[in-house]
C-alpha cells in the first residue's frame, strides 16, 4: 500500500496528527484505550479501496501533544476534535462514516449526538458507556478503583486489575504474535500512553452519560457492535444495552475487545459489510 498522507490540525489546547489514505466517502476511525492511528493500519489499508480512511492520534496521545500540562480529558472536547478533523478532510460537508472502539466509541457516540448532520453512519464497538447499565453505580465504582490503583501502585497494577475485572482471565489473552512490525511498533508507542489513559481518560470517560434524547433522535445512524469473544463480559454489556434500547441486532466483530488489532483482516471485512 502507498504511504498515507499525513497532516496536523491545531485544535483548542492541542495539535492533532492525522493520516489519510484511499478514495471515496470519508471513514474516520477513532482509537480507544491509549491507542493511536497506528493500531488501525491494516484495517485502514484494507478499506482504502472504497473509502477515504482517516486515522489520528487523539489529543494527548503519541504524536498529538497537548499545548500545556496533562489535564483530565472530556468526551465532549474530543468529539469536537473529531468534528474539526472531518471539516479538515471533508470541507464540502459530505456525511462521513465513523468507527470508534472502546473509549473511542464513546467519542463516536458523542459526535453523533452533537453533529448528526455530518454523519452517515456510526459503528460503536464496545463503548464503555456503563451509565446505560442497571448496575451503573457498581460499574463506576469498579473503574474508579482501577484509577485509584493506578495513582497508588502504577500502570502495571492498574492494567492487571482492569484486565481481570473485564473478564480477560475467562479465556485466552489476545494473540499479538502475527502482527506486522509497524503495528507492533504502534502498540509499543501506545504503551507510552497508558499512564495518560489511566490517569486522565478512564475516569471521566467511563463516567460519561450520553444525551439520550439526542441519541434517540438519530439512532437510525448508530450501529452498536461488540466482539464475539467479549460475549457477556463487562465491556460487551453497554453495546448490548444500546442494541436492546433501539431494537436492533448487535453487530458482532471477530475477536474480543481489541479485535481490530488481533483480527484485522476479518475485522475490515465486517466493517466494510456494515458500511455498504
Amino acid at each position: 500500500m502507498a504511504e498515507p498522507a499525513t497532516g496536523t490540525l491545531e485544535v483548542p489546547g492541542a495539535t492533532l496528527r492525522y493520516e489519510v489514505r484511499g478514495a471515496g466517502p470519508v471513514l474516520l476511525l477513532i482509537a480507544g484505550g491509549g491507542g493511536d492511528a497506528g493500531i488501525f493500519e491494516p484495517v485502514a489499508d484494507a478499506l482504502a479501496d472504497r473509502f477515504t480512511v482517516v486515522t489520528y492520534d487523539p489529543r494527548g496521545h503519541s504524536r498529538s501533544p497537548l499545548d500545556g500540562p496533562d489535564v483530565d480529558q472530556r468526551v465532549e472536547e474530543q468529539a469536537e476534535d473529531a468534528y474539526r478533523l472531518l471539516d479538515r478532510v471533508a470541507p464540502d460537508g459530505a456525511p462521513a462514516y465513523v468507527f470508534g472502539t472502546s473509549s473511542g466509541a464513546i467519542v463516536a457516540v458523542e459526535l453523533l449526538t452533537r453533529h448528526p448532520e455530518r454523519l452517515a453512519r456510526v459503528v460503536a464497538h464496545e463503548p464503555v458507556l456503563v451509565s446505560l447499565l442497571p448496575d451503573a453505580a457498581e460499574q463506576h465504582a469498579f473503574f474508579g478503583h482501577v484509577v485509584a490503583t493506578f495513582h497508588r501502585e502504577g500502570v502495571a497494577a492498574a492494567m492487571a486489575e482492569m484486565s481481570a475485572g473485564c473478564g480477560e482471565e475467562r479465556g485466552e489473552a489476545p494473540d499479538f504474535s502475527g502482527l506486522s512490525p509497524r503495528v507492533r511498533s504502534a502498540l509499543q508507542r501506545a504503551q507510552g500512553n497508558s499512564g495518560f489513559f489511566l490517569g486522565r481518560i478512564l475516569g471521566p470517560f467511563s463516567g460519561h452519560a450520553p444525551d439520550l434524547a439526542q441519541l434517540d433522535a438519530h439512532a437510525g445512524k448508530l450501529v452498536p457492535a461488540a466482539g464475539w469473544g467479549s460475549y457477556g463480559l463487562r465491556l460487551y454489556r453497554p453495546a448490548a444495552a444500546l442494541a436492546g434500547r433501539y431494537g436492533v441486532e448487535l453487530a458482532e466483530f471477530p475477536g474480543g475487545h481489541v479485535g481490530v488489532v488481533t483480527h484485522p483482516a476479518q475485522f475490515a471485512l465486517k466493517l466494510g459489510e456494515l458500511l455498504r
